[in-house]
């Protein structure tokens, strides 16, 4: 087991562990601590704990001391010149005429580096743009693109539930989010409705899935015959939350001159007290093999990256 503390750089970004050597440290104080951009200043979200040795990606960096006031105001004269810089590299940018959108900008603890954060539809030539920030801000320049996802979560925003973007707020690491997801809650595969103002699959599709996978094993699909005490029935809707279905009695089967009849009343059913007719040796297969052919193909150009 080892000894480590949890430390974020940003609001709502990675938490990485780090040594806390011979400190005392809690939650919510501020650390400098050397990470392989150089020394940075981070706020502990985790305080002292031992966790095992799987856990942690060697070597272990040690904390290089606790943040001091002279620190904490070095750091916010950091943030305040990121205004400025943002400014400056944004007249560049049309001066040059580039194709990107400049999104972010981060100071380095040690002012040894700037990184400038962009989004851009393919590659784009900054040697010129570098040089004429490195000759404006005497210091190592870093330009490093990002995806949608990671511009949401910079920006942040209003999500259509009318709160502020996961992202943005809590989520430190985004987890693969897939159309099965949505499959599986019987949610609408319209783009509209399934993504964030990303353009991607909404994060909260990952919330709640395994919840529902698990509730639908057993469960009856729509179409398919179960048996009950009064006879056999054709699943009209399946109630995953409360682990119900509804169906029709069959009161005749359909043979090659007529259709199948049944009653117009709907009945509500138990899972437990059924039995499915129309099992299928891998319903999770079905499931994938189906999906390509349900998403519109506008709509394969949001899926992750």
């Amino acid at each position: 087991m080892v000894k480590v503390i949890g430390v974020r750089f940003k609001k709502a970004g990675k938490i990485y562990y780090f040594d806390p050597d011979q400190f005392e440290i809690n939650a919510g104080d501020k650390v400098i601590v050397e990470t392989a951009r150089g020394i940075e200043y981070g706020h502990v979200v985790v305080g002292m704990k031992m966790v095992s040795e799987e856990e942690i990606v060697p070597p272990l960096k040690k904390v290089v001391r606790i943040a001091t006031e002279k620190d904490i105001m070095h750091h916010q004269e950091n943030v305040q010149n990121k205004k400025k810089a943002l400014e400056i590299c944004q007249e560049k940018i049309e001066k040059h005429d580039l194709k990107m959108k400049l999104i972010d900008v981060e100071y380095t603890f040690d002012n040894n580096k700037i990184i400038f954060y962009f989004t851009a539809e393919g590659r784009v030539d900054f040697r010129e743009l570098v040089k004429d920030l490195a000759a404006i801000f005497k210091m190592r320049i870093e330009l490093r693109q990002i995806g949608v996802r990671d511009e949401a979560k910079m920006l942040g925003g209003i999500g259509t539930c009318g709160k502020s973007l996961c992202c943005a707020t809590w989520l430190g690491e985004f987890d693969p989010v897939s159309i099965k997801m949505a499959k599986v809650q019987s949610l609408s595969l319209n783009p509209t409705k399934i993504s964030g103002i990303c353009g991607r699959l909404m994060c909260c599709l990952k919330y709640e899935s395994d919840t529902y996978s698990q509730l639908r094993k057993n469960l009856p699909e729509a179409g398919e015959r179960i048996r009950t005490e009064d006879g056999v029935y054709r699943v009209v809707e399946s109630c995953v939350l409360y682990e119900k279905v509804k169906a029709r009695r069959i009161l005749e089967e359909a043979t090659d001159d007529k259709d199948e009849k049944l009653d117009a009343d709907i009945v509500s059913f138990d899972k437990g007290s059924v039995e499915r007719l129309d099992v299928k040796e891998d319903e999770t297969e079905d499931i994938e093999e189906d999906i390509d052919e349900l998403i519109p193909e506008e709509f394969k150009e949001l899926l992750d990256e």
